[in-house]
């Protein structure tokens, strides 16, 4: 990890050449990388973090660069950001393996085009992504079919388990989906 760091530090410092520094930096960051996990591909993306922190990125840079050349604070900052990298992609695979999960279990449930939409919706955007849940309302604005067409999709998805109501119920009904068996 840290000759990682250092490497990524020393060729963006050096700048050897006109154009295409960045992606040689990329490269040569994560070849030490992949032989730090023995494994032929990574699961996370340091390049995405450091897109996301693009200004802390150039600030750290400059800081280290014409300080003493102390590196510390550099190592400090590529190591947080590679944890963070770690994380966003642990959660990523873990709502992949989530989403999987739920069309193994519902695999031979019988569900037109709309349903499966809008089931994809909730599953994508995961178990807090939908804010108040879903309603008859959003579900007719989803799919573009009438309030009782939303309600008879709706209650249908409730009956093979792929949904539950949350809520207070009522006017108010809204259904999230059934994360587990």
């Amino acid at each position: 990890m840290l000759r990682a760091g250092l490497t990524h530090f020393w060729f963006v410092t050096l700048h050897p050449f006109e154009d295409g520094n960045g992606r040689i930096a990329r490269a040569l960051t994560d070849m030490p990388l992949a032989q730090d996990e023995r494994q032929p591909q990574r699961f996370f993306s340091l390049s995405a973090r450091v897109e996301q922190e693009r200004e802390a990125y150039y600030a750290i840079l400059e800081k280290t660069q014409r300080g003493d050349l102390d590196v510390t604070a550099w190592l400090c900052w590529f190591l947080e950001q590679t944890e963070a990298a770690c994380e966003t992609a642990e959660t990523t695979v873990s709502r992949v393996l989530a989403k999987a999960r739920f069309w193994l279990r519902f695999q031979g449930a019988n569900l037109n085009d709309r349903q499966r939409k809008v089931l994809n919706r909730l599953l994508d955007a995961g178990p807090d992504g939908f804010e108040g849940g879903l309603t008859t309302r959003k579900y007719g604005s989803l799919t573009r079919v009438s309030r009782a067409t939303a309600y008879r999709e709706l209650a249908d998805l409730v009956e093979k388990g792929c949904l539950e109501p949350i809520g207070r119920g009522g006017r108010s009904s809204a259904y999230g989906i059934r994360w587990t068996a």
